[in-house]
């Protein structure tokens, strides 16, 4: 049986503030069980649940080296879904009210995390055969492996994976600082590893040490490769072009489920779509404070306020959409002080039209899948995203931008053939976001049972684990 361990900075059910959380907690729990023993390390938190952490379980502790320090390091243990999770606490490095803080403190204390990852291992005999790493803050696993730990017989056989979920995150800082953090040798600070543009690059690092790289979508793994997508890293991946893979995100079915979801106010199916849409629509409207009207297209909005997730084509067309009559917006998310304003500024100027919740809740998220008629993501650029795949499942149909996992999730409407499972735009470009929002709500207004036919075939679509936890068990046995 291979030995899988997920190193990440969060996972549910235990802590999340983003779609990270999602994949390293909901993905352990796909593996064919007689083949793969998956579990799970992250921090714990002083923020965590207390009544999660009441549950933890001590293994044991110790003291690790960092640089010329010398760091208490305690490990826990819980079972979710049947999933091992353990834990690394140290109150020093994961106390506050929120699990990263600013990126001076998080690449000290994600130098720490990655060595007390490592070091944990003997001391709970516990010897997996790949250390499935994601993100910057786990980036430098794949390097203190190969030059601290490869030379002990117990590490020699352990492969490395780094998960990229979003490029544009790399840990970076001062060089010398990180020199002084990491303890790791002056001839790693250089441009052919750590170093990169002047600064020490922990993403970097795991991208050039560790044995394969993933993305989350296969189209987000050749963005990364152009000068447009790859965020300054473009020459170093393309360098490691042959080792990178596109492995697509996907949902738990179980979770998401209009049929026996408890956060929606009517459970439906296929066979009741149209009926189950409609009450959940009003009484979303109600609960927003919108009034119903049976032309209008409700547009949910489900995700953080930035840039990145197309804010700023949002704000250029704003008022336009909103006096325009047809469409009224649903907004759930935090972000950007800019945009919250924005969003805020245009609730006031047409209350009936927007409802802007700077705020964010996994139950209203629901109601806004379960009741809105369309989603709309016109992100910058998307390594995979979620609320279009989530969206799907409960009949709401995506407008997107074709970009990264969002183009190789949503199939574009054909009005000749009837096929398509919702409404895309290429360009990054206001006009062209107008355009297939007024392009959806011509098909929702004058073509119902066209309408009827892209959300079937939406629902009807498998965006599940299964898929993905295949994809990475070839990766695995490849590997290992």
């Amino acid at each position: 049986m291979k030995k899988i361990l997920f190193v990440a900075s969060e996972a549910i059910p235990y802590i999340k503030t983003g779609g990270l959380a999602d994949v390293t907690g909901s993905l352990p729990k796909y593996f064919a069980s007689n083949q793969y023993d998956v579990r799970v390390i992250i921090p714990k938190y002083a923020c965590m649940n207390e009544q999660d952490k009441k549950k933890l379980h001590h293994e044991l502790h110790f003291y690790v080296d960092l640089g010329w320090r010398k760091q208490y390091v305690g490990i826990l243990s819980a079972k979710s879904d049947g999933i091992t999770y353990y834990f690394v606490d140290n109150e020093y490095y994961f106390a506050g009210d929120q699990p990263y803080h600013n990126i001076y403190e998080d690449v000290e204390k994600f130098a720490f995390f990655s060595k007390a990852v490592l070091e944990a291992l003997p001391r709970l005999s516990y010897m997996p055969d790949i250390l499935h790493c994601h993100d910057w803050q786990t980036a430098l696993v794949p390097v203190y492996l190969e030059q601290c730990y490869k030379a002990d017989a117990f590490y020699q056989n352990m492969k490395t994976i780094l998960t990229i979920h979003n490029l544009q995150f790399q840990g970076r800082f001062h060089l010398q600082t990180v020199r002084d953090i990491t303890g790791l040798p002056d001839a790693l600070f250089r441009p052919d590893k750590l170093e990169a543009y002047g600064e020490a690059n922990y993403l970097k690092g795991g991208i050039i040490y560790a044995d394969a790289v993933t993305t989350v979508s296969p189209t987000y793994a050749k963005d990364i490769l152009t000068t447009e997508g790859g965020e300054g890293l473009n020459g170093v991946l393309q360098n490691h072009e042959y080792k990178l893979h596109g492995i697509l995100n996907g949902i738990d079915n179980h979770v998401y489920d209009p049929v026996t979801d408890p956060d929606i106010p009517c459970n439906y199916g296929e066979n009741d779509l149209v009926a189950g849409k409609e009450v959940n629509k009003k009484a979303l409207l109600q609960k927003m404070g919108l009034p119903y009207d049976p032309e209008f297209l409700v547009v949910g909005m489900v995700s953080r306020i930035t840039e990145q997730k197309g804010y700023a084509l949002i704000d250029y067309m704003m008022e336009e959409l909103l006096s325009d009559g047809r469409i009224q917006l649903i907004v759930l998310g935090t972000g950007e002080e800019r945009y919250q304003n924005m969003l805020k500024h245009f609730e006031w100027r047409y209350p009936d039209m927007l409802k802007a919740n700077i705020t964010y809740s996994e139950e209203l998220a629901h109601s806004i899948y379960a009741g809105a008629d369309a989603l709309l993501m016109p992100s910058q650029f998307e390594p995979c995203g979620l609320s279009q795949l989530m969206s799907m499942r409960y009949g709401t149909v995506p407008i997107v931008r074709e970009t990264g996992g969002l183009k190789d999730t949503v199939i574009p409407y054909n009005a000749c053939d009837e096929t398509g499972t919702g409404f895309t735009f290429r360009d990054y470009n206001a006009h062209k976001m107008r355009d297939a929002i007024y392009d959806a709500h011509q098909v929702y207004s004058d073509h119902k049972e066209s309408w009827y036919g892209i959300m079937r075939r939406g629902m009807e679509q498998d965006f599940s684990w299964e898929k993905s936890a295949r994809a990475y068990e070839n990766l695995y046995d490849r590997l290992s």
